[in-house]
């Protein structure tokens, strides 16, 4: 079993037997300064704040205007752009509308175990160089983001793991929580969606 460490840089902490089995910080003040420090810098990538597509989503993923009325990821009135909805207090947290203009999402679905990324995963991330990665609001899970076009979603098992990929007629929940050193910006995926399909 691998040794599991606090993710809060400058900390380091072994995580023992009193820390869940998803724990990622050794305390609170680890949780809250690194999430300090994500704030500083711009996580999410301007590709995608530029663009008014942006939704609030409550605990269960149902997406809902800045105000909680209800959203769709069809009903381009019900989005708002990237500065008021994360300004929103309203639901658990952000969505970003697919609306096939070329930018992509590739969904790995529970792909870090003890904080390592599976093998399956690494070998489709390292398909996508240049691309932002973020992990999921599960805590175990990636979103890939980057330019590539897709006629239609598709949900596949890839090696024993399950991998979601989507352009168009979708939102997917946003947490702005970079996976190691990405860039916050978005590559080309057409490389990593031609090997899926």
């Amino acid at each position: 079993m691998k040794t599991r460490r606090c993710e809060h840089e400058p900390c380091g902490q072994h995580l023992g037997a009193r820390h869940a089995h998803n724990a990622r910080y050794c305390s609170g003040r680890c949780r809250t300064a690194a999430c300090r420090a994500r704030k500083t810098v711009p996580a999410i990538p301007s590709e995608l704040t530029s663009r008014a597509r942006w939704i609030r989503r409550t605990e269960r993923k149902v997406p809902v205007t800045v105000d909680g009325q209800p959203a769709s990821s069809t009903a381009p009135q019900t989005w708002s752009p990237h500065r008021a909805a994360a300004s929103s207090t309203t639901g658990a947290g952000l969505g970003f509308v697919l609306n096939g203009d070329g930018i992509a999402c590739v969904d790995l679905d529970h792909c870090i175990v003890d904080g390592q990324l599976a093998g399956w995963a690494r070998r489709l991330v390292d398909l996508a160089p240049g691309c932002w990665i973020e992990r999921s609001v599960s805590g175990d899970g990636l979103h890939i983001w980057g330019f590539g076009r897709l006629e239609r979603g598709r949900r596949l098992s890839v090696d024993g793991g399950s991998v979601e990929l989507y352009a168009d007629g979708r939102y997917i929940a946003v947490t702005g929580d970079t996976w190691g050193d990405t860039p916050r910006r978005l590559g080309d995926l057409s490389g990593l969606i031609d090997a899926l399909l």
